[in-house]
């Protein structure tokens, strides 16, 4: 499962580097440019909530095999385009069929409902999703520059149809039952439950700063002139923390701390690293925030998710987690509209962006007292 998750993100990760350009060598202008970014979230996100609802109607495993197979077609399919409009097109299919697998994976890990693991479990999870996130910009760019961008996408769809096919053997399939059903856990009532909805935030939170991050980080990198390349060491350096922090005995904490205050100081880590890098005067000041960025993001990704997984059961957890990750999507949409409306000054970005964390948590905080 770990595996597939690796393999699922280095599909989006990989891409980052590259889909602009490719674009841009089609012919399209700046505004298609960033619509055909756009549109993959967006797309992600509508597959994301209907994963959710199809995983808890007709199991995890069928659902996980066929949308690696079909996302790994589609990935094919992008070495055929000729023009922006079909990019555009399959952006928007290879979106929507690659937001089926994520909320699928995380039921399927789960569905023991091992409440004394569920954390490490998550913290494991969260790894997985790091080590995608520090391999696969490298391996578009090194791939696309040196043989060729095609062999970007023949690379990625083999290993996702590959991963999709062996998912068929070596998944359990688990029988689904429709004992313990109840009002409770029929439809989306689980958007009630205060935890969950703390959970929500904070994930559409951590990654409305991921995207204004992505936006500002080059920028502030001009700012201080320093070497373009200092922004995927800076990255990196935030990345390699929350493995560490995963993996290690820390992710302990998950199974014996309050989830709730988890969330909130993960949230303050956020909020006071996205004020250093807006105040920072220096690399060795950026490397400091981004040690912070680290921390933060590895307390909030175990915290909320696991949170999820505690507060579900057999058969809501998969809407659950559509919906968890609905909003994932919807924070990294945000926060590079957010960023593009501020401008250039990364200044400017981060102090706003951290000026909405430590309120929103400074509300939340209120809302959980009451």
């Amino acid at each position: 499962m770990y595996i597939l998750l690796v393999v699922a993100f280095i599909d989006m990760f990989s891409q980052l580097p590259v889909i602009a350009p490719f674009a841009a060598s089609l012919g399209a202008t700046p505004i298609v440019v960033g619509s055909v970014i756009a549109v993959y979230s967006f797309s992600n996100m509508l597959g994301n909530v209907l994963s959710g609802i199809w995983v808890d109607k007709f199991g995890s495993k069928r659902i996980l095999a066929s949308s690696m197979i079909l996302a790994g077609v589609l990935v094919f399919f992008y070495t055929y385009v000729t023009n922006p409009a079909q990019l555009l097109a399959i952006r928007f299919f290879h979106g929507f069929a690659a937001g089926f697998i994520v909320p699928a994976a995380f039921a399927a890990i789960g569905r023991n409902d091992d409440s004394d693991s569920n954390g490490k479990k998550m913290s494991h999870s969260g790894a997985a999703i790091g080590i995608a996130a520090i391999i696969g910009p490298a391996l578009g760019a090194i791939i696309s520059s040196r043989i060729g961008i095609e062999w970007l996408f023949y690379s990625v769809s083999l290993a996702m149809v590959l991963v999709g096919l062996i998912s068929l053997v070596l998944i359990k399939s688990l029988p689904l039952t429709k004992k313990s059903i109840t009002q409770e856990n029929v439809g989306f009532s689980f958007i009630k439950n205060p935890a969950i909805q703390f959970s929500y935030v904070a994930i559409f939170l951590l990654l409305l700063m991921q995207g204004l991050l992505t936006y500002a980080m080059p920028l502030k990198v001009e700012e201080l002139n320093l070497k373009q390349e200092m922004t995927g060491i800076y990255f990196s350096v935030f990345g390699i923390v929350a493995i560490l922090f995963f993996v290690l005995p820390s992710n302990r904490i998950f199974d014996r701390f309050n989830n709730k205050r988890l969330m909130f100081t993960g949230l303050m880590f956020i909020s006071l690293s996205i004020l250093g890098l807006g105040l920072s005067t220096s690399s060795t000041e950026i490397f400091i925030a981004m040690i912070f960025y680290g921390i933060g993001f590895a307390l909030l990704f175990p915290s909320t998710s696991t949170t999820i997984m505690k507060d579900t059961n057999s058969q809501n957890r998969g809407k659950a987690f559509g919906v968890y990750y609905a909003s994932f999507s919807l924070g990294v949409i945000s926060g590079a509209f957010l960023a593009g409306l501020l401008g250039t000054s990364a200044t400017l970005i981060f102090t706003v962006g951290a000026a909405i964390v430590f309120v929103s948590s400074f509300l939340m905080l209120l809302v959980a007292k009451n």
